[in-house]
């Protein structure tokens, strides 16, 4: 029934995810809702943010025909917002997923060999700037080599250019913090804290929902790779560099240096792409219920133990 509805890309299917993801969002961030004027105008800015990114998310899926015409991918962030409603309580985080999610973008539609030094030069630019709202997102600057490598291993100026987007993006601080601190650096710029203690996720949710993600992200992401050689040539580095972004997105939640769920909204996007491609592929309607009625019901029993 649920997996039906999302099966034909509809106006409808933004609608039950829009108002999915809000109610989440307002269960998230209750206490700060009607605290105080500032304190409101920035929660309403994460909501904003936050759905910004399901629409971003279909854009790119849609634009670069990662998946077949249905809502899949859409209907999968929200189900894994839905594991992890903490990563709306972040800003930071979110504004650093958001511009990830722009380089990422940039770096999808390469497929396209129209505009390659600009869309390095883009990709490189915000991947930089994300870090400056969460430093290991700098990670994904990988994703720049590894689109190098499909595309312009033979052209040593597009090796550049993206040099230069960085190079840009820290000329950008440089003029920030001297403007505003009269410094080139603020002790904050750049943290480069990693932590591998993960006695946070010591309680029976955590366990049970890690044990659920992982499990059902390496089960989708063995069949994606069986999935590739039937992809269309041309699309074939673009769902490589997504399964790259998916393994970045597990490093940085690894070596987070705070353990509180939501240093795992990067792995979202990319998952949902993957759960998307597999999801298609199983001719089985009642096994694909199954697997969203798994996601839906984790993070209930999650809360209950």
């Amino acid at each position: 029934m649920i997996t039906s509805i999302f099966s034909k890309s509809k106006p409808i299917n933004f609608i039950i995810v829009v108002v999915y993801i809000s109610l989440l969002f307002v269960i998230s961030n209750s206490t700060l809702l009607f605290l105080d004027l500032n304190t409101t105008l920035a929660t309403l800015f994460k909501w904003t943010i936050t759905l910004f990114l399901v629409f971003l998310l279909d854009f790119i899926v849609s634009k670069n025909s990662l998946t077949q015409r249905n809502s899949y991918a859409i209907m999968a962030f929200g189900l894994l917002l839905g594991m992890f409603p903490e990563v709306m309580l972040h800003i930071d985080l979110l504004l650093a997923n958001l511009f990830i999610l722009f380089s990422f973008r940039r770096l999808i539609s390469l497929h396209t060999k129209l505009h390659i030094k600009k869309k390095l030069f883009d990709a490189a630019f915000w991947i930089t700037l994300a870090a400056l709202f969460y430093f290991w997102s700098i990670l994904f600057f990988a994703l720049v080599i590894v689109a190098l490598i499909y595309y312009s291993q033979n052209d040593f100026k597009n090796i550049i250019i993206p040099f230069a987007g960085v190079a840009t993006a820290i000329i950008l601080l440089l003029m920030y913090n001297i403007i505003l601190h009269d410094v080139y650096f603020t002790p904050s710029d750049f943290e480069r804290y990693a932590n591998l203690d993960f006695t946070a996720y010591n309680s029976k949710g955590s366990i049970l929902k890690f044990t659920v993600l992982f499990s059902l992200f390496i089960w989708t992401f063995v069949y994606y790779f069986r999935l590739i050689p039937d992809k269309n040539k041309k699309l074939k580095p673009s769902y490589f560099i997504i399964a790259w972004a998916s393994i970045i997105a597990v490093l940085i939640a690894v070596i987070a240096p705070v353990k509180n769920q939501s240093e795992y909204l990067f792995l979202l996007a990319p998952f949902s792409i993957i759960m998307a491609n597999y999801m298609e592929m199983i001719s089985e309607r009642w096994f694909k219920e199954v697997f969203v009625v798994l996601l839906i019901l984790t993070p209930i029993i999650s809360l209950l133990l």
